[in-house]
């Protein structure tokens, strides 16, 4: 193995940062800009967010929201507000120090850059990772998908049996690196599932590869 991958939200750090941006900080800037109360205001951005849909890649990309509800202000502002509300989960900086002195790691997410970014520096994560690839930014893809994988074996120029990823979702971070020959790991933090394939966090995956 040369390549250790990693997704990033529910596996390294969770998911408050883009709740506040997503169903807070959007919501209370577009009841600003309309002058109303921010539970009308919520319900009609989560509409308008169903109504694009997880499939379409715009989905993802905070520029469009910011555009489509004519939302005053910048991206930048909104998610610098809220980059202290980040958190990584309390076994990942130990873990991480301790693989990168052994594997490349790498950063393989279904996340915007620009969500990518700020959750990296606010972290001091940047540094551990040789290459980032975000699947909607650089390959327009919304999901994680064979091709996605293939795609970044072909540019780290690897054969997929040389890689392995970690994740926290179980189709998009096991069963499809799998498919492709990929060694995987599931993160179920909760404890809910069992099998050889699953981790309950990374001291666990750190123990494996002792």
């Amino acid at each position: 193995m040369k390549i250790l991958s990693f997704d990033l939200d529910g596996t390294l750090v969770d998911s408050e940062f883009n709740e506040l941006v997503w169903n807070y900080g959007i919501p209370r800037l577009y009841a600003k800009q309309k002058n109303i109360i921010f539970k009308e205001a919520k319900e009609y951005v989560a509409s308008q967010y169903q109504l694009v849909g997880d499939k379409a890649v715009e989905w993802y990309d905070i520029k469009f929201w910011f555009a489509r509800f004519g939302l005053p202000g910048s991206w930048k502002d909104l998610m610098s507000e809220f980059k202290e509300r980040i958190r990584l989960y309390p076994d990942v900086p130990d873990v991480l120090d301790n693989l990168k002195r052994r594997y490349d790691l790498v950063l393989t997410s279904n996340s915007a850059r620009e969500f990518i970014g700020v959750e990296l520096g606010a972290c001091g994560l940047a540094s551990h990772f040789s290459r980032v690839f975000s699947a909607t930014s650089d390959f327009g893809q919304v999901k994680k998908t064979p091709e996605f994988f293939a795609h970044i074996c072909d540019l780290l120029k690897i054969e997929p049996e040389e890689m392995m990823h970690v994740g926290d979702h179980f189709d998009f971070d096991y069963l499809v690196p799998k498919k492709l020959g990929i060694r995987a790991f599931y993160l179920d933090r909760e404890g809910k599932s069992q099998g050889e394939f699953v981790i309950r966090d990374l001291k666990e995956l750190e123990e494996r590869l002792s």
